[in-house]
Parts: structure tokens; sequence; C-alpha cells
């Protein structure tokens, strides 16, 4: 199942990159029922930048891999940590997504304060962007930010915001009215201590992760923190949401070749009417609908992260056609694994049920479905229209 690796999109650098991740975290990665999310993730923030592996979210300049993000690199790690556990992931994930908007808009300044300690886990990141009527129509967002002297002050509510609660700074995206709409938007980082940003609610989700709902009241800071130039915070978000995207569909992957492991391990041991479960017809036939399900996913997935990385072009098609698939495949794969499990499959604390409800948010997030499904439908109409 990893022959994988020696697909052509593929460098040398990138298969070492798997390998050696992969048995750091069979050594620091602990695995099972997941209480204190919030403990976990700092933890797991800084055994990543210990380990050297978060220098895949920053650029070169400032402790990275790269000269710029490699989505190859980035679809590799999620994927094998994906394997390991959800919520290692989840902070890795969250460190490159949290600070992306710095990366691409952040002055020298605010590049140099916060991305090499983004890099080495010292501080944690958030993406500020999900509203209480503004989630997939990011035009409606309805945070302000109005320029008072060297200030801008924020108010408003965000809300579904990964590491809320336990990130050092936000990337906050709010309205500063320079156009109607998404054009009006422009992009902020916010250090979690600043007075007027409060945490309103903590949400607890069927995955532990931390989430919560910010409220920003006259909350102030420095006109300097402002990320790129003012009504682009839409563009700066969709950029970092690009790059990023991908990578769900990678995390997804991951999850399905962990429930797959479990179903083979468990179909071919359980004994039952004097044969294994993997004897039976069914039992094959569900296991071929994973394996083929999984590979679909990994070259959808790695298609459009090479396209990005080395024809250097936006695919915005391939990324969503990966993202779609692959969420929706890891869903049926891991459901498949509950089957084969049986009663065990939904007993709490088991793998197969732990994954069963970390794959469900990933279909939403980012982007559902639903959405990917409108962006591929578009740009295949555009590319029919163009010929």
């Amino acid at each position: 199942m990893n022959n994988y690796l020696a697909w052509p999109f593929f460098e040398e650098d990138h298969r070492n990159l798997a390998r050696e991740l992969n048995a750091w975290a069979n050594a620091h990665i602990q695995t099972g029922p997941e209480q204190d999310a919030d403990a976990i993730c700092r933890s797991l923030v800084a055994k990543l930048g210990a380990g050297g592996w978060l220098k895949y979210c920053v650029a070169k300049e400032y402790g990275g891999a790269h000269e710029t993000i490699d989505v190859r690199s980035l679809c590799l790690m999620r994927e094998n940590l994906a394997q390991h556990s959800g919520l290692a992931d989840f902070a890795f994930a969250m460190q490159g997504l949290g600070s992306g908007a710095i990366s691409l808009g952040g002055s020298a300044a605010i590049k140099q304060k916060y991305l090499p300690q983004v890099c080495q886990g010292k501080l944690i990141a958030a993406f500020a962007l999900s509203e209480p009527d503004a989630g997939s129509d990011v035009g409606a967002l309805a945070t302000t930010a109005r320029l008072e002297g060297s200030e801008y002050v924020l108010d408003g509510t965000k809300t579904w915001i990964s590491n809320g609660g336990i990130a050092d700074f936000y990337c906050v995206f709010a309205r500063t009215g320079e156009a109607p709409g998404s054009r009006g938007i422009s992009a902020f980082v916010v250090d979690a201590d600043t007075p007027g940003l409060s945490i309103a609610e903590r949400i607890d989700v069927i995955a532990p992760h931390p989430l919560a709902t910010l409220q920003f009241n006259n909350c102030r800071i420095p006109a300097t923190n402002l990320l790129g130039k003012t009504g682009s915070g839409f563009k700066l978000a969709m950029q970092t949401l690009d790059i990023f995207r991908t990578s769900v569909a990678a995390a997804a992957l991951g999850f399905a070749r962990h429930a797959m492991h479990e179903a083979l391990a468990r179909a071919t041991s359980r004994r039952m009417f004097g044969q294994t479960l993997a004897d039976f017809q069914l039992t094959q036939a569900a296991l071929a609908e994973m394996a083929t399900g999984i590979d679909s996913s990994a070259l959808l997935i790695y298609r459009a992260a090479w396209s990005r990385d080395c024809l250097n072009v936006p695919a915005t098609s391939e990324v969503a056609m990966a993202k779609m698939v692959a969420t929706e495949t890891a869903q049926q794969v891991i459901d498949k694994a509950v089957q084969i499990f049986g009663g065990l499959g939904v007993k709490s604390g088991m793998a197969v049920e732990l994954l069963y409800r970390e794959i469900r948010a990933l279909r939403i997030y980012e982007g559902a479905t639903e959405v990917q499904k409108l962006i591929i439908g578009r740009q295949t109409i555009k590319d029919f229209s163009s010929e």
C-alpha cells in the first residue's frame, strides 16, 4: 500500500519525508482515545516544532523547508499524521492554515515576528474567517474593522474557529468597506491577549478539537497589523485556502488508509463459520471497493498537488475534485470498516469508531462537498466555452 510513493508526482525528497515522518510519528505520537484536546494539541504543536516538521508550513526565509510552501509535502505530511492521530494532523495543519495569510500578505516585520515562532512550535496559529451567518458565503461577512488614527477597531463575531481558545494569535478577516460584498474585506493579525477579544463559547463536536466562537468588542490593534492591502482580505483568504485545501483531502486519505489497515487486520483474523471473515466474497468485494477508492483519491490528490507545485497554476478544478472525492470516499471506506468490525465497530474508543467521528467534518470544512461540485461544474463549463 506504500508503493504510491514511487509515482512520478514525487521527488526523492518527498519519499524520504514520508518515511522519516512515519518513523517519527511511530515513536512520538500516542494513539487511542483523546480526552483533553486542548492540552494534547498544545503538546503536539511543541513536539512537531521540536521535531522540525512545522518548517514545512512557512517559507524558507523564516525558517521553513522550501522557498515557498510545497503542497506535495503538506499532503504527504497530513496523510501520514492522520494515519496516526486526528489531532496530530489538526495541530500540524492549523500552523500552516492559521499563519498562511501572514506568509502571503504580511509585512516583513509581521512575518519576522510570527513565522519563525510558528515554525518552532512556540506560537499557536488560527484562521478566523467563518461567522454565524457567513460560512460558505464569505461575502456575507459582518465583522467590521474601522481605522481610527493609527489603529483599527474590530467589532463582531467569528465562529467555528479551529484552535479557538488555545491560539496565540488569529488571522482575522473583517469588513473595511472599500466595496460591497467580498471586495470590501481586509485581513489582520490579532494577538489572543488583545483587549476587546474574548472567547464567547467553546464548541464541542463529535471528534473533539479546540474550537470556539470569538467576540470582538472595540478590539484595537495597530494599523501595521493589516495583512496586504485594504480590500484584499477575501483574496488572501482564498489564496490561503487554495494552498491548504488539497491537504484536507490528504488528511481524509490518511484516515481512509488507517481504516483499511484496521479492516484488513480484523477480516484476516476474525473466524466465523469455519473460516476467516476475509474468506467471504462479500468481504472481499468490500475490501476491493475500499482499496480502489483509496487509490483513486490518492491519484487525484497528488495530481492536484503536483499541478500547483510544478505547473505553478491554481489547479482550482483539480483541487476541488481531490477534496470532494477524497473526503466522500474516506467516509465510505471508514463506514465499510465499521461494518467489517460488526458490533465492535461502534464501541467507543475503537479505532474505527474514532475514525468514523473524525472523518465527518472533513466533508464540510474548507469548502463543503456541495461547494466543490459548484467549483468543478463552473470550471468545466468555462473550459468548454473557451474551446
